[in-house]
């Protein structure tokens, strides 16, 4: 419902009855019956008028608010036919028939009568195109002013969920790290202070630089380099991981945390520890389409997960792409019987 004292609620109560007054007066004033019949006439039209838009804003535009359509409409044609007898009905005083205008006399009840049906259409057309219009006028905008609370919803949410997802970080990943530095400290090797600096910058990533919309690709870079460093250092056989990141670019805006999903994922199942068959190839670069950022990574025979819980994720990836980078990205996903493959372009925007 519209707030009687919103500026819109008079404007259309005014607009109407100012347009069904003036109206008649100025394109179909009839001579015979004189200007002082018809402005007494349009002035009850005006009013009615303004009756029926009042009640319209008031009382039934609300039922079709509510989805109760039938009774908007049942109740806007009954109002509006108490309304149009009210204006016409010759019991009334101002259907009276005037004096003919120019002849001194009363106008000649039998053509007064035959006038009626005509006076009858004449004042429907008012309330009915006030009603109608006020109506359209009203759910016109109120239809738009839902589209623009429904995006803006969508928008909130998809904010909401994108702030989620930046500040996640593999609790299982995080557990391994605290671990390999508890054991580097136990055994007071030099290693130990160095790897407590990484992680704190991941954190400090994740917890920070992570809150604004883009970062440098550096920071980025060093995080996917931090993330498999941690990996590396567990296991002091050497894993087959293999890391080409072109940093030409530093400075190049990119939403955080959008390229660490990929490498998450090749470490989650390609069963990495498989000295023998476990392989992850990561490699970012810069062509004339812009970014291109690969990940490939072994599949074992049997499906395998390193871990049951769950890190940002490629399908959160993927919706996090098409907000961010609409039209603006590329993702193609290839997985063969012993092989997964991902393949990220970002346009240059």
């Amino acid at each position: 419902m519209i707030d009687y004292r919103h500026p819109r609620y008079w404007g259309q109560i005014l607009f109407w009855s100012l347009l069904w007054f003036l109206f008649p007066l100025l394109f179909t004033h009839d001579l015979r019956l004189g200007w002082d019949y018809m402005l007494v006439h349009n002035i009850i039209t005006a009013v009615a008028v303004s009756i029926l838009v009042w009640i319209n804003l008031q009382f039934l535009l609300p039922l079709y608010y509510h989805k109760r359509n039938a009774w908007f409409l049942l109740a806007g044609m009954g109002i509006l036919l108490i309304l149009l007898w009210l204006v016409q009905d010759p019991a009334l005083p101002w259907n009276h028939p005037p004096e003919w205008s120019g002849r001194g006399r009363p106008f000649p009840a039998h053509l007064f009568k035959r006038m009626a049906q005509f006076r009858w259409m004449g004042s429907v057309t008012p309330l009915l195109s006030s009603f109608l219009g006020s109506s359209l006028y009203e759910i016109s905008l109120y239809a738009r002013q839902k589209d623009q609370e429904s995006v803006q919803l969508q928008k909130e949410k998809l904010e909401t969920e994108i702030k989620f997802l930046k500040s996640q970080i593999n609790p299982h990943f995080l557990f391994n790290a605290l671990n390999n530095i508890y054991t580097l400290s136990m055994m007071e090797s030099k290693l130990a202070p160095d790897n407590i600096l990484r992680l704190s910058e991941m954190l400090r990533y994740v917890l920070y630089d992570c809150n604004e919309e883009q970062v440098p690709l550096r920071k980025e870079i060093h995080y996917i380099r931090n993330y498999v460093h941690f990996y590396l250092l567990k296991d002091s056989s050497g894993l087959n991981v293999k890391l080409d990141l072109d940093e030409s670019h530093p400075e190049k805006p990119i939403a955080p945390m959008l390229l660490i999903p990929f490498v998450e994922n090749a470490f989650k199942h390609s069963k990495i520890e498989d000295t023998e068959n476990g392989w992850i190839r990561v490699k970012l670069s810069f062509g004339q389409n812009g970014l291109n950022f690969f990940v490939s990574n072994s599949l074992p025979t049997d499906a395998y997960q390193k871990d049951r819980t769950r890190g940002i994720g490629i399908e959160n990836v993927r919706r996090r792409l098409e907000l961010i980078y609409p039209q603006q990205h590329q993702l193609d996903i290839v997985q063969g019987p012993r092989e997964y493959c991902i393949t990220l372009t970002l346009a240059e925007g």
